[in-house]
Formats: structure tokens, C-alpha cells, sequence
């Protein structure tokens, strides 16, 4: 029963992480492919925590956190630059 969930969210985490590069590559606009970019990284974020779970390492899980937080400044940062004007 564990295994099945784990495999149906690793599928959906590699779904929303293939529909978020779509709108990273293909977005109309600077902004939306910001706010894909704070996606995929919240994704890539969640896929960390899986593999830390299943490989039983909480090592990761600590990596997770400070990709999180670095993410985090880098949006932030982006913004900031978006808000002063390209």
C-alpha cells in the first residue's frame, strides 16, 4: 500500500514537473515564467522529500530546506530586479 503511493506520487510530482517546464519555455510573459520557475522548485523541493523518504536518508531532507530558502531569495531577487524594469 505504501509503495503504490509513493509510485503515484512520484508519477504526479514528474507530471506537474513537466507541465511546469511547458510553461517555463513556452510562457508569454518575463513574469510567468518567474512564477514557473518558484513552481518547478517547489517541485523539485517535494521530489527531494520523496527520495529522502524512500531511500530512508534525512540527510536530504536538510537539503531540501536550504534549496527551499535559496529559491526563496532567488525569487525574490528576480522580483526585485522585474519591479525596477528590464
Amino acid at each position: 500500500m505504501v509503495e503504490t503511493i509513493i509510485n503515484i506520487s512520484m508519477g504526479l510530482i514528474i507530471l506537474a514537473g513537466l507541465l511546469g517546464s511547458v510553461r517555463f519555455f513556452i510562457g508569454p510573459s518575463i513574469y510567468d515564467r518567474v512564477i514557473a520557475l518558484d513552481v518547478l522548485t517547489i517541485i523539485s523541493i517535494s521530489l527531494i522529500a520523496l527520495l529522502s523518504h524512500v531511500a530512508g536518508r534525512a540527510l536530504f531532507l536538510d537539503i531540501a530546506i536550504v534549496y527551499g530558502l535559496l529559491s526563496f531569495i532567488a525569487v525574490l531577487a528576480i522580483s526585485r530586479y522585474l519591479e525596477r524594469g528590464l
